[in-house]
């Protein structure tokens, strides 16, 4: 059905996640099949090659664990039987992406909890960020194990817009069984049109949602929307594709879409901007000298240790914390990397320090300048 979309430019992006269903990784006989996911592991070579980067959000799971386990007399859709196979077939399904990519793949288990307990969500931040660094492919699942909501819910697409929102990504592809938002379910209704450009998400494009397309697969249409609107809110653009089609995930590789593409509801650096601005802050402030706080203004630097010069209430690695300079006014504010206790202990200190002085670090930054927004730059 690809063809019936004429190819649109992809927005410009230099790092991206792509979330892949299980009934792209499904065999026919079960267990799981590179057959679909060859292509899409090309794309990701291909983008890394361009030096761009990629984050792997990946389904399978417990259609690889019951293969493993087809002798066996499974006790239906019993949830700590789907638990204990998504346990089994997280192995199965990393050592595909393996087989299939050109560097070293790492495995990032997550739950929505992990993204709203705000160390937790420092931590996966951190460590995505560290994997990307080193060139490696993070392939993220929902920790089905122990996730009970979201494993009966199937939500790896939302949990992709989540993680795009995370790691910064500026576009979010969804990989899936059918080329692109329709009108209408098209198994069920040979009206529906496929539709190419949505600027919007509206209640009237949401009725648009159908149901889940595999046996296999546990989300829908309409879960690929509510991801659709969550990457908007952000700032971060969304695609929807056909998975099953080599020449549309190399097409993908030059820039050129056949599916459907999701708009933004504005930038991403505006979006992340308003979260930091308005997201409740701490009862608590980092002083910093007269040089931090010109190199803060500048919109560009992380916030060191050897710049503060003092704290005064309390806040907690993690919290949303304002920095105020010599004359309390305040310059700045941003998710700090480590507690009060932990800042007092640093200030005027050298970031190579922070080892020696805690026994143990979080980032050579207190507040990195990705969670961090001025309040005095000009338009701010």
């Amino acid at each position: 059905m690809a063809e019936s979309l004429p190819a649109q430019t992809l927005p410009r992006w230099r790092r991206a996640v792509l979330k892949v269903g299980s009934n792209l990784l499904a065999a026919d006989g079960g267990g799981l099949t590179a057959r679909h996911a060859q292509a899409l592991a090309g794309f990701v070579a291909s983008s890394h090659a361009q030096g761009r980067q990629v984050v792997l959000v990946s389904s399978g799971a417990v259609a690889a664990g019951r293969a493993l386990l087809r002798e066996r007399a499974l006790p239906g859709n019993d949830l700590a039987a789907r638990q204990a196979l998504a346990a089994l077939g997280q192995a199965p399904m990393i050592a595909l992406w393996q087989s299939l990519a050109q560097r070293p793949v790492a495995q990032v288990l997550l739950t929505h909890d992990d993204l709203r307990h705000r160390r937790r969500y420092l931590n996966a931040r951190a460590t995505l960020r560290e994997l990307l660094l080193l060139d490696v492919l993070p392939v993220v699942n929902e920790n089905d194990t122990v996730a009970v909501d979201e494993l009966k819910l199937g939500d790896n697409d939302n949990l992709a817009a989540i993680v795009a929102a995370l790691v910064d990504a500026d576009l979010l592809l969804i990989a899936s069984d059918i080329d692109a938002l329709y009108s209408a379910d098209p198994r069920r209704d040979p009206q529906a049109v496929p539709i190419g450009h949505v600027p919007v998400l509206t209640p009237e494009v949401m009725a648009m949602a159908g149901g889940s397309g595999s046996a296999v697969g546990t989300g829908g249409m309409h879960t690929k929307l509510e991801a659709a609107i969550k990457a908007a809110a952000a700032g971060i653009p969304t695609v929807l594709f056909d998975g099953r089609n080599a020449v549309t995930a190399q097409a993908l590789s030059d820039g050129q879409l056949h599916g459907t593409l999701f708009d933004a509801s504005g930038n991403r650096m505006q979006a992340r901007k308003y979260w930091l601005r308005h997201a409740p802050a701490a009862p608590g402030r980092i002083r910093v000298d007269d040089g931090a706080a010109r190199a803060l203004g500048g919109g560009r630097a992380s916030l060191l240790p050897g710049g503060i010069v003092g704290t005064e209430g309390e806040f907690h690695r993690g919290d949303m914390v304002e920095i105020v300079d010599a004359a309390q006014h305040p310059i700045a504010r941003g998710l700090c990397q480590y507690g009060v206790a932990e800042v007092r202990r640093l200030a005027g200190k050298h970031s190579r320090e922070i080892d020696a002085v805690l026994g143990y670090s979080y980032g050579a930054e207190v507040v990195h300048r990705d969670d961090l927004v001025v309040l005095t730059e000009a338009g701010a």
